[in-house]
Parts: C-alpha cells; structure tokens; sequence
C-alpha cells in the first residue's frame, strides 16, 4: 500500500502543469519552454555562458545558469558563479548614494566642490585618485552635483582613456545633456569618500551588500571567487586575461553572481532600502536623452526631440517609457562581457542577464522577447543587433 501510494503521488507530480511566466502582454511561456529557448539561442549565436534571473510578482521565479565558466577548461556555470559585473556596478553605485542622500551625508543638488578641502583641480593623480588637474582652468567643474554624476550630465567624457590625449575635460555645460560618463561615477566616488572617510568598498559593503544579504558581491576581487569565477571569452570563444581589481570603482569593477544581483533587482522591484523619495528619485526621469547611439560618434548626434523621445536617465538607471509603464534598465559591457537588466515595476516583471561571451548582445532581442515579452528595449540606441541579422 505504502508503495502505492507513493507511486500514485509520483504520477500526479508528473501531471501538474510546468511552471509559467505571464508576459507583458499576457501570453505565457513555461519555465521548461524558456529553458529550451535560451539554450538553442546560444547554441545558434555561439554565446559560451548565460544566466539568466526572471521576475514576476517583483520576485524571482526562475534563476538558471547555461554552459561554460571556462570553456577551455570545460568548467560549468552555475548561479553561485562569480561574473565581472562591468557597468550594473553603476546602478548599484546610484542605490548606494541615495541611501547615503536618505542620511543627509550628501545632498544631491550641492555642488560636489562644496564638500572638498580644496580645489578640485588641485587634487592630482595618485594611485588612488584619478586626478583632476586637467580642467583646472575649467571652472564648469564647480557646477558639478551628485544628481550630474548619477544622471550622466556633468559634461565629462565617459573615460579619459578612451580620449586622444588620455586627458579630463568637460565637453558640455554641466547639467545640459546626456552623455554617459564614467567619470563622473567616479568623480562622485571620490567626494564621498572624502565626505565620510570611508573607501568605497566599505560603503558599498555597509550600505548596500550586507542589508541586502549580498555575501558573494564586492568592488574588488576577494580571494574566496577564485575557486568558482566565469572568464571572458570572445568570437572564438578563447578566455581573455581576467582583471582582478585590487582598487574599488563605482563605474565598473562589481563582481557578483546571479543569485546576488537578483537579490539586488528585488530590493529594486520591490522598493526596499531606501525612503520612498529615494526611490522616487532614482526612477524619476532627470534628463531626455535625444541621441541616436549611447556611444560611439553617433551619441554627440541627436535624431530625436524631447517630445519624442521615449529613453531618459534617472539616478544610476536608464528609463523607459512603454505602454506598460515606466521601465528601469542597466547594461554592462566590456571585452568577454555582456549583461543587461529590466524591470517593469508596474507590472512586476523583469529579467536579468549575465553573460561572459563577446557574443551576448546577439539574444538580447529574442530572449527578452521571450523570457517576459520585452520589445521596448532601445535595441538600436544600445547597438544591439539580433545574432542573425547584419
């Protein structure tokens, strides 16, 4: 009888129907049908390692990791997997000054030189300070606020090394257009850590990591990732060198896992950690964002108007108008890297993905499409092409 019984409970188990994920548009696809999608796309775009966090009811119902950590090694993802973060680091950067705003450690909209000792210019390159003596006879810096930094309008090139010169300027009036910046991430960084004495690494570890049970996430490499890490790898699928910062970066140097930067995107979704103003800043539109591409030439050339536009920045988050409400979204790319997160608060959906393979972007488009019936991402402004398009 015993036996019987649990025969008969093994059939029904067997009967219930597959987990299912309602979309934007109320269609539905299943876990099991999600499962098989994701892994023909890589398999078909060549993508060497993907994981993936879905969210509904503002929590994850389904959080899988596919293929190699090294794939030269033949070692195998899983979400406990350590990933070179890139740029989601930024979005976590913006939650972490806006608990610090919620303090009253910092105030957005005070000029960041109000906060320093001394100029800033006369603040020079150290091992740990960028140094910011190449605009000294640039007096546009003293214009400069938290909000600047966080919206990506302070003026400041997205990295001085990426310039011809290698050198700090400001390009534009301070305030007066969306250009991304990792400067000035960084550049608010440093004011901060001047303000409260603390490197970023403990602030972010105080403010954010530990409230939010983050134990595998840091802004520096921690000797315990080595043993289950992903590597980048490119178009062939060879690892690149892996960078192990030794030096915090607010713009891009977050290491975490898929399991902790779920844990992130809920406290996002879910409106925890921080006041209701906090949150109503961060996701509140700061700045229309008119140009054709986020970088590259085409992101100093404008092909829509204020009235058109449907992107805009918020505080450490782009932000999406769509028929389903106002949409938060991150991206984090480098060499062997590609990651891209959204959330659509109103409806309680969202995704995350991670990937370690230059290939990534490639299914963004029918993956998202997929997974919670995306189709309002940016694809072009982001530079995202489907992997079988030109």
């Amino acid at each position: 009888m015993k036996h019987l019984t649990l025969l008969l409970l093994i059939i029904a188990t067997l009967r219930l129907p597959a987990q299912q994920i309602i979309r934007l548009d109320g269609s539905r696809i299943s876990t099991q049908a999600l499962q098989h999608r994701v892994t023909a796309l890589m398999d078909s775009a060549q993508v060497t390692g993907l994981e993936i966090a879905v969210f509904q009811h503002n929590k994850p119902v389904y959080v899988h990791a596919f293929g190699y950590a090294d794939k030269e090694k033949q070692r195998m993802l899983d979400t406990s997997t350590i990933f070179w973060a890139c740029s989601l680091s930024k979005a976590v950067f913006g939650y972490c000054v806006l608990k610090l705003v919620d303090q009253g450690v910092i105030s957005l909209d005070t000029p960041l030189q109000h906060y320093l000792k001394k100029p800033l210019p006369d603040y020079v390159f150290t091992k740990k300070t960028r140094g910011y003596q190449d605009i000294r006879n640039d007096q546009r810096y003293e214009k400069i606020t938290a909000r600047m930094c966080l919206d990506h309008t302070t003026g400041l090139p997205n990295y001085r090394g990426f310039e011809p010169n290698g050198k700090l300027f400001i390009r534009t009036d301070p305030g007066t257009r969306y250009g991304y910046s990792g400067e000035g991430m960084y550049l608010l960084q440093f004011v901060l850590e001047q303000v409260t004495g603390k490197g970023y690494e403990e602030l972010a570890q105080e403010y954010v990591f530990r409230p939010l049970g983050m134990t595998h996430s840091s802004y520096i490499w921690q000797d315990a990732f080595e043993a289950n890490h992903a590597e980048g790898h490119d178009s062939a699928q060879k690892v690149y060198e892996f960078d192990r910062r030794t030096l915090p970066h607010s713009a891009g140097s977050m290491y975490t896992n898929i399991d902790d930067y779920a844990k992130f995107m809920t406290a996002m979704m879910q409106r925890k950690g921080l006041s209701g103003k906090g949150f109503k800043e961060m996701l509140t539109p700061q700045v229309a964002i008119l140009s054709k591409r986020q970088f590259g030439p085409d992101a100093l050339v404008d092909d829509k108007t204020a009235q058109q536009t449907n992107l805009f920045y918020g505080l450490g988050v782009g932000l999406l108008r769509t028929p389903y409400g106002t949409a938060f979204f991150k991206e984090g790319h480098s060499e062997g890297w590609s990651h891209y997160s959204i959330g659509y608060p109103d409806e309680g959906l969202a995704v995350v993905i991670l990937t370690n393979s230059d290939y990534g972007t490639g299914i963004y488009k029918p993956l998202l499409g997929a997974a919670i019936g995306d189709i309002y991402t940016a694809w072009d402004w982001e530079g995202y092409k489907a992997y079988n398009e030109k």
